[in-house]
């Protein structure tokens, strides 16, 4: 008889919900973690920290608050790195207490120390020490997560030259910094240092940045960003960063220098799969650590399940957990539906990008007619309020039957606000519902109704015109 019913290797979000639910089903459930990293990267050093850290950077330069009070307007004049650490230990600490007492009130034995595969139904778990106990499982669930990918041409040292973890230990902010990489991660950080006036320089080899994103969206963030001193340097390659005395100098391909206190490379991310001896368990990884896994999250191996940023993309914290649900229900015999399709995407840049659904560029591509209506921030009672007059609702419909075909919010509270449209699309509503419905004023949720208005009142005059 194994030790356990099922046996999940990470705590992070896929991991956590996993075990949860497995015990849910009544099934004996363990699961393993390096000490000190309960809540896996998401809690001690992606997602959790670096969302805290900007709620704290828009908290003490006061930039929300320009719009009334000027552009002179700080809460704290020198913010540092210990007032910014303050409030994301805080929140880091109470997380990991949130998540250490839901595994035990489920009753899910924590096995301190990292895994390793001895063969299909067995694993190995080793602590910080070398001391290790093999524990065995009718059911594996892999979730062991990500870390920065560190190309080897690049000579990290923690301090001058970074990866994403690093950014979070800096001694103090820099006066300037370079972002290798215009990802999701890159902008994210590219936009708190720029709002903490760091002089932020950011390099990307393609031609633009955030293409899974609306293009006017994108455009809109680019215009921000540049009004905070940000320098973009697309179609631009790194061929080497210098160590000087008082920092770093990127060299491009292109010949140009840049010279900075700080640089962070943000190129994308590797599974955590190396140290787990996959071959003893008969399963790969692909060449950036990723496991292969059925619309089941089951692997090759039939009893092994890989939930989360191991399996790739979207390698969100939120489908994460979806996916650890399913795959748990999965093993234990007690399947769900597949996850849902329409999957929301949150940018937490300064200011917030949020959408779900299609974009105008994939839909013109598709030859899918589409119409739009747009509400802005500042027609809104709320937006002049809260001092955005920046942000702003799209709405794409379809001139047929007049369902949302997507919906993207760019602004305060963008990734709060897009859930209203994901609702409606999700029951298969149409902007008439949006158009009826009542929202409390003065709300920012209001901008549905607006973007309806309007999309509606441009049906209507296509509508006269073919008349």
């Amino acid at each position: 008889m194994s030790d356990f019913d099922v046996l999940v290797v990470g705590s992070g979000p896929g991991g956590q919900k996993a075990a949860i639910a497995a015990a849910k089903l009544e099934k004996r459930v363990a699961i393993v973690e390096r000490r000190n990293m309960i809540g896996g990267v998401c809690i001690n050093t992606g997602t959790i920290p670096s969302k805290t850290l900007r709620e704290a950077v828009l908290y003490l330069t006061g930039l929300n608050q320009r719009e009334m009070y000027g552009q002179s307007y700080r809460v704290k004049d020198e913010v540092t790195v210990a007032d910014l650490g303050i409030r994301t230990q805080h929140v880091i600490g109470r997380e990991v207490d949130v998540i250490r007492s839901q595994l035990s009130r489920n009753h899910v034995a924590v096995l301190t120390g990292s895994a390793r595969f001895v063969d299909p139904h067995t694993v190995d778990v080793i602590d910080e020490l070398g001391r290790d106990v093999k524990v065995s499982a009718e059911k594996i669930i892999i979730a062991t997560g990500t870390r920065p990918a560190r190309p080897a041409s690049v000579e990290f040292d923690g301090e001058t030259i970074i990866d994403s973890d690093g950014i979070l230990s800096l001694p103090v902010v820099p006066d300037s910094l370079v972002v290798v990489g215009a990802g999701v991660i890159g902008i994210e950080y590219a936009s708190m240092f720029a709002a903490l006036g760091t002089k932020v320089t950011v390099v990307e080899r393609r031609e633009r940045m955030l293409e899974f994103a609306d293009l006017e969206v994108v455009e809109a963030l680019k215009y921000h960003l540049r009004d905070l001193a940000v320098t973009f340097r697309f179609g631009e390659t790194v061929a080497a960063v210098e160590r000087r005395p008082r920092g770093a100098i990127t060299l491009l391909e292109s010949g140009k220098k840049i010279p900075a206190e700080c640089v962070m490379y943000s190129a994308g991310r590797h599974g955590m799969t190396g140290e787990l001896a996959l071959e003893a368990a008969g399963l790969t990884a692909d060449d950036r650590g990723r496991i292969a896994v059925d619309a089941d999250y089951r692997t090759e191996v039939p009893h092994i399940y890989a939930v989360g940023d191991v399996i790739g993309f979207p390698s969100l914290a939120a489908t994460s957990m979806e996916q650890g649900r399913i795959a748990a229900h999965h093993a234990c015999g007690e399947p769900l539906h597949q996850i849902h399709p329409l999957q929301p995407i949150g940018i937490y840049t300064i200011p917030e990008i949020s959408f779900i659904g299609r974009t105008e560029d994939e839909l013109t591509k598709a030859q899918v007619p589409f119409e739009v209506g747009i509400s802005r921030y500042r027609e809104l009672a709320r937006g002049q309020i809260i001092g955005d007059t920046y942000g702003m609702l799209k709405l794409l419909v379809s001139p047929e039957d007049r369902s949302l075909l997507g919906v993207h919010v760019f602004g305060t509270g963008a990734t709060e606000l897009l859930h209203i449209g994901q609702a409606v699309m999700g029951c298969g509503g149409t902007i008439d519902y949006l158009v009826d419905a009542v929202f409390n004023y003065p709300t920012l949720a209001e901008s549905y109704k607006v973007a309806a208005l309007d999309a509606m009142n441009k049906l209507r005059r296509v509508a006269k015109f073919e008349l």
